[in-house]
């Protein structure tokens, strides 16, 4: 059984990671918006594979016989001033999931669920891939404000949709 602490954390992560999936529609499409369908696809995938971590979440808390809530969200950003405030936007929040997942992990280990420690190593990995994807991006959106094909032209070389990972934990309802 997963320790207490570590469930309700992990219960409004849950919350966090569904943010997450709304806050990368927006930006979806505000980049849709702008005609770079590379930009837009490449924050649709972002929302979907937030949306799935917290489906992965769900799943662990159901296979640990642990009470699952799903937290209500606040509305995302829809409004942006320009191309950088979006990706800014995006690079921040994974910095801060990062900080909820390193926290997750130090709870888990602080109540010596080993369980829970493993599920989470994962989430680790998975947001050292994610910071390093919105930083590059946000310095060549920074660098390229005002030439948006520059921009499509990198998301289309450089950013490469993720193969299935074996790894991975179980997605509820998948």
């Amino acid at each position: 059984m997963a320790a207490d602490a570590f469930i309700d954390l992990l219960n409004a992560q849950i919350g966090n990671e569904f943010a997450a999936h709304q806050q990368y529609v927006a930006c979806a499409i505000y980049f849709d918006q702008l005609t770079m369908p590379q930009t837009a696809q490449l924050f649709f995938d972002q929302a979907v594979e937030e949306r799935n971590h917290a489906m992965m979440m769900v799943r662990y808390l159901l296979d640990a016989d642990a009470l699952v809530t799903i937290p209500g969200i606040p509305a995302p950003i829809t409004d942006f001033p320009d191309v950088v405030a979006p990706v800014a936007l995006a690079l921040d929040q994974e910095k801060r999931v990062t900080e909820q997942i390193n926290r997750l992990t130090a709870v888990a280990r602080q109540e010596m669920d080993f369980a829970s420690d493993q599920f989470m190593q994962w989430f680790i990995k998975e947001q050292v891939e994610e910071v390093s994807k919105m930083s590059d991006l946000l310095a060549i959106v920074k660098r390229s404000t005002h030439d948006l094909e520059t921009i499509e032209d990198y998301v289309l070389r450089e950013v490469k949709g993720e193969s299935a990972d074996p790894t991975a934990p179980s997605i509820a309802g998948a």
